[in-house]
């Protein structure tokens, strides 16, 4: 699946939430025309009804069909019949049946069935045109696989999320753009996959996980003229999304079966997190989980493979349009305080040489570019001939560096600008000007336990302590540090000496 197929999809499903759920309105009759609005953005033949009934205050609406299709897919989605009923504190209950089919057809012909079960259902509009306010509960929302049918072959299983104990309410305003603001917690998402291979001679894929807790937020802003038909022009016309997740514990277990190897495992974890933000003028977002433990059982192995990290995380923010000025950009990882069991070590130290420290890598950057191009152009031909380059570097700072593997660390800082008016001192790149500084410990006694365990010969460690007494000063019991300056002028000064 492209890029462009992928973030379609993802706009479509965030404007199907936000268009076909978070309305509200004073009277039956508002609520009921602002749904079939937004439910129409999907082309002319997006929506179709069976019949329209207004009596005393509720709206009933027959057949409601909602279509969504592309050149890729086309998803029918039969919601049957919809009541819009005013009550007697001014607000508007709308009441939806047990149950609705929603089927996926592919340009390939192959189709997915699936069903979608509301529990308990309670959902109440209130506010006015320009203000609506959406709350929402409910004991169970459940989507589950009925079959996928494939020319003569129909294929089923069981394959469902769960999402149980739902409360969450939405606001939306009109402006400029349609801004929707959301706030939900889930009690428990329940995923459940059991699915045997037709024709796979005994394949099977099993697998369930358990999220527990589950709290979300964010704003999703919608063009008031959003045209589906061209959902590539939605980023370029406003459409944005800001949010993220919580969730308190998770835990799963797989077991699959594929041309006769099996592949086992389970893990759980603690508090997992994720934050995103995306519109025309920045994509960021930062993805953590914390106690992190996993086992895995691999075909051709001889031994379970068992990890585990105190603190996992990702980040990433970077500007998606074409600007005149700099913007922030920025990227971290962090792997904190991995973990392998003693089994694993004993395959290439038995001897116990080496440290068996859990062992840590964190990086950090962070800085300022100019976007020369947009990101979300749908034309990537023309977006890639107004520059080229995608971006202008004008500041880039190593804000944590810090790397303890096997008894030994390195940490590291450094802070550096760049002239961009200068790209011959040396090109390709501008001209920067800062200064970077490394401290590494145990350096040398790792290299001696790398040796004695067998892993590097002897003689294959000089090259690594020649340049170390190259480029490295000695601070202390194998300590070591460097420091690396470059100036306008172009010169460049490793621990003060010019090597350049």
């Amino acid at each position: 699946m492209t890029y462009q197929t992928t973030t379609r999809s993802a706009v479509c499903l965030a404007a199907l939430l936000a268009g076909g759920m978070a309305h509200a309105d004073v009277t039956a009759q508002q609520v009921w025309d602002d749904w079939k609005s937004q439910m129409m953005l999907y082309g002319e033949d997006g929506l179709s009804i069976g019949a329209e009934e207004t009596s005393s205050g509720t709206v009933t609406v027959r057949d409601v069909n909602v279509r969504f299709s592309d050149d890729e897919v086309t998803v029918d989605t039969a919601l049957g019949d919809l009541m819009f009923n005013e009550q007697s504190d001014g607000t508007v209950r709308v009441t939806m049946v047990d149950s609705y089919p929603i089927t996926i057809t592919g340009a390939d012909g192959v189709i997915v069935n699936i069903e979608v079960t509301q529990s308990d259902l309670e959902m109440i509009v209130s506010g006015d045109p320009d203000a609506m306010d959406f709350a929402l509960t409910a004991d169970q929302y459940k989507i589950a696989l009925v079959d996928v049918v494939d020319g003569d072959v129909t294929f089923t299983g069981d394959a469902s999320l769960s999402a149980n104990d739902i409360s969450g309410s939405y606001q939306t305003a009109l402006g400029d753009m349609r801004e929707t603001t959301y706030d939900f917690t889930v009690g428990l998402l329940d995923l459940l996959v059991d699915i045997q291979i037709p024709g796979g001679n005994g394949e099977y894929v099993t697998a369930a996980a358990k999220y527990n807790n589950m709290a979300a937020d964010g704003v999703v802003v919608m063009p008031l003229e959003a045209d589906f038909e061209n959902p590539d022009d939605l980023f370029k016309n406003g459409f944005g999304v800001t949010g993220g997740y919580v969730i308190e514990s998770a835990d799963f277990v797989v077991d699959m079966n594929a041309e006769g190897d099996q592949i086992a495992a389970s893990g759980t974890n603690g508090e997992a997190t994720f934050t995103v933000e995306m519109n025309n003028q920045i994509l960021a977002y930062d993805a953590g989980v914390a106690d992190l433990a996993i086992n895995m059982q691999i075909p051709d192995f001889p031994l379970p493979i068992d990890i585990s990290l105190a603190q996992y995380g990702v980040g990433l923010t970077m500007p998606t349009g074409q600007s005149d000025e700099a913007t922030d950009f920025g990227f971290s990882l962090d792997l904190v305080d991995l973990a392998i069991s003693d089994n694993l070590w004993g395959l290439f130290d038995p001897s116990a040489v080496l440290s068996r420290e859990p062992a840590t890598i964190q990086l950090a950057i962070a800085g300022k570019a100019k976007a020369l191009i947009d990101m979300f152009d749908p034309d990537p031909e023309a977006m890639m001939a107004n520059a080229e380059m995608p971006y202008e570097l004008e500041s880039a700072t190593i804000e944590t560096l810090n790397i303890a593997v096997a008894g030994a660390q390195i940490v590291g800082e450094g802070d550096f600008t760049f002239d961009n008016s200068d790209m011959t001192t040396f090109a390709p790149m501008p001209a920067p000007d800062g200064e970077a500084k490394i401290e590494i410990t145990g350096l040398n006694a790792l290299l001696d336990d790398l040796v004695a365990a067998g892993l590097v010969p002897q003689d294959q460690v000089m090259g690594p302590r020649m340049m170390m007494g190259m480029f490295m000063r000695n601070t202390g019991d194998d300590q070591m540090e460097t420091t690396l300056e470059v100036s306008p002028n172009g010169e460049v000064k490793v621990n003060g000496n010019r090597v350049r």
